[in-house]
């Protein structure tokens, strides 16, 4: 797989996640900012906060833990005509894994002054940024992701933050992806200075990710450990300010190269009770934001979720909101993970540069800006033809929801030569035969610029998803003779056998456009042998859950069905008239999941009569064609 490590998140940290469209982005933003006429709504802020410095001061340091381990601090103060501001000021801080400053051509480019923090600096914050252990410039060695030493370090590092001369005692955390993890795993050690979070594109559920329906999506796990261990080892952050001679930064270095590599660790771990036995840890419990719910609930701290319909952690930040009980915010817009493209990274980051800003004011500065007046939920319905548009809601699933069933029916649709080209629609399926046979195909992929390749320092972008949908199995709705709203989470109901004895299953929701282009919008994956469903630990939004322990795993009796039923990542789109609805089935994603390839080509067979219906739930909102069958 192709990885431009100059270009990648990793290894910029979030430059990329800003870009340098930013300056252009916050100049609009933030313009007029001290007019006399107040304006606080989503994306626009004026008047309630000034811009009253115009340059900052950094300086680096070490902070020595409880157990010894030095880590490495930048610290950004405003100023104003070469003067850094003295006086007590509130601080917002990050946990950072991909380094918290690096030089370039001579410079020292620090992460506690990248452009989205500006317009906070020069309003009278402080902004700080921390290597974790084993990382950047701090010393200590990398045992696995949000290990407990790692986040009773946010709790040190908060605490010491808030007792500095500089600091009037009130702290908020900010960062994107694994920053924005360390926030939530701060906020369950309780700290008590800690009083607002930012968390962007951040994760819930370690194994729901890693795993994805009990399959390794090994390209992922790998291509992010390659990525951080070139950096821990060999792209050097910069040292910190007593470090002169840089022999602190190197004998850091030095026991970076006994961190252990993320992949090691996690790809034997394939179950939700694995334990690791070089921790003693069981990762999915201990090393994830979901396994700290009473601990986060109890610390009450304020939290915005920043999230994107393509986004690798998408269905976390929906989860987040069900079940932390804090006073927050989600939004969810039609971006990746690290958009590339100029227009939506602009869109994005503009948005995200305001909210920041009015939520830090309101809940560290104390202005009543009326942020919290405001729905709790704001969402962007994507439209193939005609942009998007924005809603908000008060709880999700939206109320105006109706989980429709869309049933799998023979064909053909005529839209596509797959395997089957079998029809979608809503009558439910009638008579005691129907079936459609298919050959594995290990070739399937979504390709290289997936939701997964994006969230490790990929390109994004999905292709036409025809030649993918002509390896598998389809079920295409005719042309809509009304557009349908889609606004939640689709469910798949599979019934099906095989001449294997476990299986990988991938489902794609796709809108087919006028010239039969067909559009990735969401997808599900379930290994079959984790079919098992459970009481979920936690408020899994009415959705199947699936523990995947080691005991709940049960092989397939070749040849006798079994129903399979499964989530997909939730998506707001608006199919137009005269498009359709495609389902797409398939066995492998070869690019990005790691699917065991037999020897013998199994052969899957789907059935469709009406004792054994396959259908998809779709959440349909004020759908203007004909009525389906409503489900619980």
């Amino acid at each position: 797989m192709n990885r431009n490590l100059a270009n990648s998140p990793i290894n910029l940290g979030k430059r990329s996640f800003l870009g340098l469209v930013l300056a252009l982005a916050f100049l609009s933003a933030f313009s007029g900012a001290q007019e006399a006429a107040k304006i606080s709504k989503f994306g626009e802020y004026k008047g309630y906060s000034e811009t009253i410095y115009d340059s900052w001061i950094r300086s680096s340091r070490y902070l020595t833990m409880r157990d010894g381990v030095r880590l490495a601090i930048d610290i950004v103060r405003p100023a104003k005509n070469g003067q850094v501001e003295t006086k007590p000021l509130p601080v917002f801080w990050t946990h950072e894994r991909y380094r918290r400053a690096f030089v370039h051509e001579g410079k020292v480019i620090s992460e506690a002054a990248s452009e989205l923090l500006q317009p906070l600096i020069k309003r009278g914050y402080v902004s700080a940024a921390v290597d974790v252990r084993g990382s950047g410039a701090s010393f200590g060695t990398y045992r696995g992701l949000f290990t407990k030493e790692e986040t009773q370090d946010a709790y040190e590092i908060t605490e010491w933050l808030a007792s500095q001369p500089w600091c009037d005692g009130k702290v908020g955390m900010w960062g994107g992806s694994y920053l924005g993890i360390t926030q939530l795993m701060a906020a369950s050690t309780k700290p008590p200075h800690l009083k607002a979070i930012f968390p962007i594109v951040a994760l819930f559920d370690l194994y729901g990710v890693v795993y994805h329906g009990g399959i390794f999506l090994d390209d992922f796990t790998r291509t992010w450990t390659e990525l951080t261990v070139k950096l821990d080892t060999e792209l050097a952050a910069a040292p910190v300010d007593e470090d002169k001679d840089g022999s602190m930064l190197k004998a850091a270095i030095e026991e970076h190269k006994s961190s252990r590599p993320t992949s090691a660790v996690v790809s034997p771990l394939q179950f939700r009770d694995s334990r690791d036995p070089g921790t003693g840890a069981y990762p999915y419990r201990e090393w994830q934001p979901a396994g700290f719910i009473k601990e986060i609930n109890e610390s009450g701290v304020p939290m915005y979720l920043w999230c994107g319909w393509f986004d690798s952690f998408l269905k976390d930040g929906f989860l987040m909101a069900a079940n932390f009980m804090a006073p927050k915010k989600i939004v969810t817009g039609a971006w990746s993970h690290s958009p590339r493209d100029k227009k939506i990274a602009e869109e994005e980051f503009t948005r995200a540069a305001v909210e920041q800003v009015r939520w830090f004011d309101y809940w560290l500065k104390g202005i009543d800006n009326g942020i919290m007046k405001e729905p709790p939920i704001r969402y962007q319905i994507m439209k193939a033809a005609n942009g998007s548009e924005w809603k908000t809601a008060a709880r999700w699933p939206i109320p105006e929801e109706k989980d429709t069933r869309y049933y799998f029916r023979e064909g053909p649709s005529g839209s596509v030569k797959s395997a089957n080209d079998g029809l979608l629609g809503v009558a439910p399926t009638k008579g005691a035969a129907g079936q459609d046979e298919y050959k594995v195909d290990y070739t399937t992929t979504t390709g290289q610029t997936t939701r997964w390749d994006n969230a490790v320092g990929g390109g994004f972008g999905y292709p036409d998803m025809t030649p993918n949908d002509q390896k598998g199995l389809t079920y295409t709705t005719p042309p809509l003779a009304h557009s349908i709203e889609l606004t939640g989470h689709p469910v798949a109901h599979l019934w099906v056998s095989t001449t294997a004895k476990d299986g990988d299953f991938f489902v794609y929701l796709e809108e087919v456009d006028a010239q039969r282009v067909s559009h990735y919008l969401t997808e599900g994956e379930l290994r079959a042998s984790h079919r098992a469903l459970h009481k979920p630990p936690y408020n899994n939004l009415g959705l199947p859950y699936h523990r995947s322990f080691a005991q709940d795993v049960k092989e397939l009796v070749p040849g006798k069905p079994v129903e399979l039923v499964f989530d997909l990542l939730p998506t707001s789109n608006m199919f137009e008239a005269g498009h359709r609805i495609r389902i797409t089935v398939t066995c492998a994603d070869k690019d990005n999941a790691a699917t065991p390839q037999l020897s013998r080509l199994p052969t899957i067979t789907i059935l469709r009569d009406s004792a054994h219906a396959s259908y998809v739930v779709l959440p349909v909102v004020e759908a203007q064609a004909e009525a389906g069958t409503k489900t619980k």
